[in-house]
């Protein structure tokens, strides 16, 4: 059911970039802030005519304007351009998703240099990056959300996820930093750290799990669940895209500098 407010939908004409948003977490959380009427310019690494397809599909099922740029975040000029792009579509940006992520698992005496490199430019300099470039554009129209995609793994450990790991927690401090810089300017900067989360990130590492353990997908998947969080189903990336609906709406207007974990409990113990 689409929540309304006032008659209207809450985000109505504000514009929403979502970054690493062509499926998974990003594409739900597009989704969302689209069914409340934002106008949404989507990312991935995706040739055009794919993305523009994805959007093309969001914007018929939820009546909203959407767009999509292809652009490698992982470096700044990746960043300019997709900031650019947004900013020649729709003339600003209200509404900030830093989500683009990348994985890759190893302990740390045998993780490849590259590798690290690329997960901190992707997963936490990409967000320096966007978010530098549009807090002038917030600061302007007085009214902006800034909202960061750690993981709980911004809060917590796990072996062999170091990069990750120093990414995700390196989102919540710098996330808090800009909530003490902003927080008298209309300006919002929140983490949602979710757990076990239906994603085809997710389920690469299902896939190795269940080969691991000579496993069915379905065991290995409740096994991987099992073995951080007691409950029991992976949660639906939908409830991650309500959430970050919430924090972008006027209600939430007092949240800012928090993360906010949805784990099944993860973080619990």
């Amino acid at each position: 059911m689409d929540i309304e407010f006032n008659g209207g939908y809450m985000l109505k004409n504000k514009v929403a970039l979502v970054t690493g948003s062509s499926s998974g977490i990003g594409l739900a959380i597009a989704k969302q802030l689209a069914l409340q009427g934002a106008r949404v310019m989507m990312n991935g690494l995706e040739a055009d005519d794919i993305g523009k397809e994805i959007a093309r599909q969001l914007a018929e099922e939820s009546g909203a304007e959407c767009h999509y740029c292809c652009a490698d975040l992982s470096s700044a000029a990746g960043v300019d351009l997709l900031i650019d792009h947004c900013i020649e579509q729709y003339g600003t940006v209200d509404i900030l998703i830093n989500n683009a992520g990348i994985q890759f698992v190893s302990p740390v005496t045998d993780f490849p240099r590259a590798q690290w490199d690329a997960i901190i430019a992707v997963n936490l300099n990409a967000a320096f990056h966007c978010t530098q470039r549009v807090l002038p554009l917030m600061e302007r129209n007085g009214w902006g959300r800034l909202i960061h995609i750690s993981s709980v793994h911004g809060m917590v450990a796990s072996v062999n996820k170091s990069a990750y790991c120093a990414a995700k927690h390196g989102l919540i401090g710098f996330s808090k930093v800009v909530a003490l810089e902003t927080a008298d300017k209309g300006i919002t900067s929140n983490c949602i750290c979710p757990g076990w989360t239906d994603t085809p990130l997710l389920n690469d590492q299902v896939k190795v799990f269940a080969q691991q353990n000579n496993q069915t997908l379905e065991e290995a998947t409740r096994g991987l669940v099992h073995s951080k969080a007691p409950y029991p189903d992976l949660i639906d990336p939908a409830a991650i895209g309500a959430l970050a609906v919430y924090l972008c709406s006027d209600m939430a207007k007092a949240m800012t500098g928090t993360a906010l974990p949805i784990d099944g409990a993860w973080t619990a113990h």
